[in-house]
Order: C-alpha cells, then structure tokens, then sequence
C-alpha cells in the first residue's frame, strides 16, 4: 500500500510540475502585450518606412490595447536598425518594419552586412506595397513611356536620372528599366529623396522614379510629367496612368514593400497573433482607407507569404544589383 501511495505521489508530482511548466510556458504569449511594443524603423523621422509604420502602430495599438510605439534609427541604408532588433530579445516587443532594401537587397549590395535577412528573423506579415511613377522634367519631349524610350535610345549618355542614393528602390527600379529597354541613361544619386526632387523640379536631371507622396502634388501643378507606373497592375491613386508593361516593356514590374518581422525565435503564438490583428486591420478599418489615400496598397500576408516573398525578392534584386554594378563597402 505504501509503495502505491509512493507511486502515486510521484505521478501527482510529476502532473504538477508538467502544468506548471505549461503555464509558465503559456504566460508570457497568453497575456501578450502587458506592456509597451517598440517597432524600429531603420530610417530617420520622416523617411523611408514612416508612411506605413505610423499610422499601422496607430491603428494597431488600439486594436491590441497596448501601446505600439515608433523607434527610428536610420544609417547605412537600413543596417544599423535591422541589427538592432536581430540582436534584440525574442519577446515580441521589438520588431522591425523593414522595406525592400533591408530585406531583399543590401545583401547584395553590402560585402559585410551584420545581418541575415533570412535567419535572423521571423517573417510576421507583408503589410502593404506601394509604386513609384516615372516622372520627367517638363523640358523632355516625351509625352509617354515610347516617345521616352525613343528619345533614349536616339540619344544614348545624353539624358541623366536622378535617385535617393545607389542601392535604392528608384536606383535599382531604373536599372531594371535600362536593362528590359535596352536604354542608356546616366545616373545621378543623391543623399535621399529630399534632395533628388528639387534637382529634378529645377531640371539638373531629367527623368526619375518617385513614389506617389513625393510627386503627386508636382505632377497635378504641371511641375513634373509622369509616364508610367512601376507596378503591375494601375495605381489606384492614379488610374488613368499606364503600367510601364502594357506602355511599352512587358514583364517590367518594381515597387517598394513594407514588412513587419520579429526576431527569430518570437514564439509563434505571438507571430500568429500579431499577423492576424495587421490582416483584420487591412481587410476593413481606417487604416486601410488611410493607406490607399496616400498611395500605398494594403496587403496584410500570412507569416508564410512574407518569407517566400522575401526569397523571392531577394532572387530577382540580387540580379539586378549585380548587373548595375553597385557595391557599398
């Protein structure tokens, strides 16, 4: 009888511990978020990712209950904030909303990049995409993407692109253009957006891709003629502009995209629910609303999604950089 009641006793035992250890498993994820979220974006205020990170925080704490605060650490196109939360603790409370060049082409472009893109972090969700528009000086005889083709080629070194900087999403959109075109334009990169548009707007460039926040405003008051847009499909925010494909060069498509990851090892529980609570944002709120207004598609992918995407991406960039020839020590 003792000997079963030993037995016994040890089985008891041996229950208890197994749910404390499930509770204490289980704690941090159920509760999830008890205190404030940090999202690094790795540009300065007012950059890159705070078109997308601001208003998605916005919207997203209110959803969660808990307050989801923007943290911008920019420098060296991205890698100072990307190694920031890949060295950061896997809790959920820090996390990235990171663009196409931290995760689909600094790789490529850096010898020494103090990252992985791929291993370093749990994929969460493709939160939205936007295109940039083909935009030339008002001086440029080309009233659409043929006529600029043909002048182009009839002129080749003659006419000058301006970028935010080599490796950039304008930069490598051109490439791209340059390489599908057959077209030989000279480049012109700046330190950012804020001073290639006024170089452009003054005509010390010619022709440059620009996203629709930076040139919308320039195109309505005739300051800037815009030829095409980058992506697939027309831009919502302006329908009657074709596609560089169907205007000319079939198959062309580039855009910029914004993603949302964790460090990896996040518990899944915590990836899961943070990628669910983006996707019921995306599918009917004001956000949404807010997004296509200013130019910006909502996506709001699976984990999955985002990790093949970002595969993907990597691929055809990876191509492209190295075909520009750009490196960044």
């Amino acid at each position: 009888m003792d000997r079963i009641a030993q037995q016994l006793g040890r089985v008891v035992a041996t229950a208890l511990l197994c749910v404390t250890a499930a509770v204490a498993a289980a704690a941090p994820t159920d509760t999830y978020p008890n205190r404030p979220v940090r999202v690094v974006v790795p540009y300065p205020v007012g950059g890159g990712g705070d078109t997308v990170a601001r208003p998605l925080t916005l919207y997203l704490s209110e959803r969660m209950g808990q307050r989801i605060i923007v943290d911008n650490h920019g420098g060296a196109n991205g890698n100072i904030g990307m190694d920031m939360v890949a060295k950061a603790p896997n809790d959920g409370y820090t996390l990235a909303l990171a663009l196409t060049s931290q995760l689909a082409v600094n790789q490529s472009l850096y010898r020494n990049l103090p990252y992985d893109p791929i291993k370093d972090f749990e994929p969460v969700s493709l939160v939205a995409s936007a295109p940039y528009f083909l935009v030339v000086h008002p001086s440029v005889p080309a009233r659409n993407l043929a006529e600029f083709i043909k002048l182009v080629k009839a002129n080749p070194g003659k006419y000058t692109y301006g970028s935010s900087g080599n490796g950039s999403g304008p930069h490598l959109s051109m490439e791209l253009l340059k390489s599908m075109a057959g077209l030989d334009l000279v480049h012109v990169p700046f330190k950012g957006t804020g001073p290639a548009m006024p170089a452009l707007l003054a005509g010390q460039v010619n022709v440059m891709f620009a996203s629709y926040g930076v040139a919308s405003q320039q195109i309505k008051a005739g300051k800037l003629r815009v030829l095409a847009v980058s992506t697939a499909q027309r831009a919502v925010s302006m329908p009657d502009v074709p596609t560089i494909a169907e205007a000319g060069v079939p198959g062309y498509e580039s855009n910029v995209w914004y993603a949302l990851l964790a460090p990896r090892g996040t518990p899944r529980p915590i990836v899961t629910r943070l990628s669910n609570e983006i996707a019921g944002l995306i599918k009917d709120s004001e956000l949404r609303r807010r997004f296509l207004i200013d130019g910006i598609v909502p996506v709001g992918s699976t984990p999955e999604a985002l990790g093949a995407y970002i595969t993907s991406e990597s691929s055809k960039w990876a191509a492209i950089v190295k075909r520009s020839g750009a490196t960044i020590d």
